[in-house]
């Protein structure tokens, strides 16, 4: 079992789509706390239905999020390791969603949706570590340079 990571900064829905039908993902799971995004297709209700349309699901886990209070500290000052801690002490109040998660990456090829490009700064790496030793699973990463790198080969165009 593989549970994927992806994130959605640099690139656009089409890109996103791409990706995901390049590593067979068949289920979007949106650890946003608020799956807001000011990146049209990427909010809750057009994601979902652009996923749905395309025969894909999608989940959203808002308690695998990051709390608010969490996000506007590190917005403050910075402080990944202070945010890293402070998001695995709430990480691991959420045994339930880590099991649901579990079970669902045990049934379907998932992949955890946040923003952020680099999984070395985002929440979602920690859920998918949590996932992992849950049950073992390998985790990997989706990269979104990936694809623009094909696109920028296949289409002779220059992405910076």
């Amino acid at each position: 079992m593989t549970i994927y990571t992806i994130g959605y900064e640099g690139i656009d829905i089409e890109q996103f789509f791409m990706l995901l039908k390049a590593h067979g993902i068949e289920t979007v799971v949106d650890v946003r706390e608020l799956p807001l995004s000011r990146k049209p297709g990427f909010s809750k209700k057009s994601l979902a239905g652009a996923l749905n349309l395309s025969g894909l699901e999608y989940t959203h886990l808002a308690d695998l999020g990051c709390p608010k209070q969490i996000r506007d500290r590190y917005k403050a000052d910075a402080d990944w390791k202070r945010y890293k801690e402070d998001f695995l002490k709430y990480l691991k109040t959420q045994n339930e969603s880590i099991d649901e998660l579990t079970l669902l990456a045990s049934s379907s090829n998932c992949a955890l949706l946040c923003f952020e490009a680099d999984f070395n700064y985002c929440h979602r790496s920690m859920v998918a570590d949590a996932v992992k030793q849950k049950c073992g699973a390998k985790i990997s990463h989706i990269r979104a340079d990936a694809v623009r790198t094909k696109i920028s080969a296949d289409s002779g165009l220059a992405f910076a």
